[in-house]
């Protein structure tokens, strides 16, 4: 690539970062003169770049407005990142319902890589293991996660079709404080305006969003991550347990953290003393092993037949640790 050719290049980039800039700064980016900006600026036009001169004592030269520039310039560590980033978010179903978008991205900067590039990410791939293979994902519809988007940035009603786990369908005006991806599936929360409760929803049952009139103000509280982990620490299942639990907060949420349980912190967090935990299952059958694994001494309020499960898991252990060797 020639120099000349190459600072046209860097100054298509610089404009595309946003905004208006100044002859001198553009000329003292490329390290040229004023009036070899204003020959790379008629170059662009040239090639139907829709460069638009600003006058007066701030002016220069930027893009016009929402105009979408087939070039995108990646250096070889951002492409790298864009490619591990795609494979990453399939890996963790954090993609839309259009499945083949990450796909076809990947593929189009895929071929543009310079070949030494390439062949290091083929090897790098090659190489890349994951702990678990991944599951099927229930992913959203690109639209609808845009338009809740919009409606949590500019604090506006939002009329959402849903249907719940047992399948029943309905209508519902959100206001929606935040979308939360968590465990490769996307979540919105909000108040239910019509019943004044907060409310959270998996963005994949979410078949139709549309923004309404009107503004709300968020309340005061925990951010929208931990209301969504509040939601799923107090869901509606089979079991309510009341645990006592002596230990810090780090110790306890190592073993039961907040999507999972809520806990009482009403002592500094380092400090080790009982603390009430609350959560609801809906089998008991995995916690005598959590309790196992904390390490600390528990007492189990509720319900008593978590208590017959500790009892019997610890009957089994007893019995392995006395049989000796096989």
């Amino acid at each position: 690539m020639s120099r000349p050719t190459g600072r046209v290049l860097t100054l298509l980039e610089l404009l595309q970062s946003g905004g208006t800039r100044t002859v001198a700064e553009l000329a003292d980016r490329l390290g040229v003169q004023g009036r070899t900006v204003r020959r790379y600026v008629d170059q662009l036009i040239d090639l139907d770049v829709p460069v638009e001169s600003v006058r007066g004592r701030y002016g220069g030269y930027r893009l016009a407005p929402g105009y979408r520039l087939p070039p995108l310039m990646l250096s070889d560590d951002e492409a790298l990142a864009v490619l591990l980033g795609l494979l990453a978010g399939r890996r963790a179903g954090l993609t839309t319902a259009q499945h083949t978008a990450g796909e076809t991205a990947a593929a189009k900067i895929r071929r543009v890589l310079p070949k030494h590039l390439a062949r290091r990410l083929d090897t790098l791939l090659e190489s890349l293991a994951f702990t678990e293979q991944p599951g099927e994902f229930d992913t959203p519809d690109a639209e609808v996660l845009l338009t809740l988007a919009d409606a949590v940035r500019h604090r506006r009603p939002v009329s959402v079709h849903h249907t719940d786990r047992d399948g029943r369908r309905g209508e519902r005006t959100l206001h929606a404080y935040g979308i939360v991806a968590h465990a490769g599936r996307w979540y919105v929360t909000g108040q239910d305006a019509r019943l004044g409760e907060d409310r959270t929803f998996r963005l994949d049952r979410i078949t139709d969003a549309r923004a309404l009139p009107g503004s709300f103000e968020e309340p005061a509280g925990p951010g929208p991550a931990e209301r969504v982990l509040a939601a799923f620490a107090t869901a509606e299942y089979r079991h309510e347990v009341t645990l006592r639990i002596h230990g810090t907060v780090g110790q306890i949420r190592a073993r039961l953290p907040a999507s999972v349980a809520n806990l009482e912190e009403c002592a500094p967090a380092e400090a080790e003393q009982w603390r009430r935990v609350e959560l609801r299952a809906e089998r008991l059958d995995w916690l005598p092993a959590v309790l196992a694994s904390l390490d600390r001494p528990f007492v189990i309020e509720r319900p008593d037949e978590l208590r017959d499960l500790v009892a019997a898991l610890a009957e089994r252990l007893a019995s392995y640790a006395a049989s000796g060797h096989a």
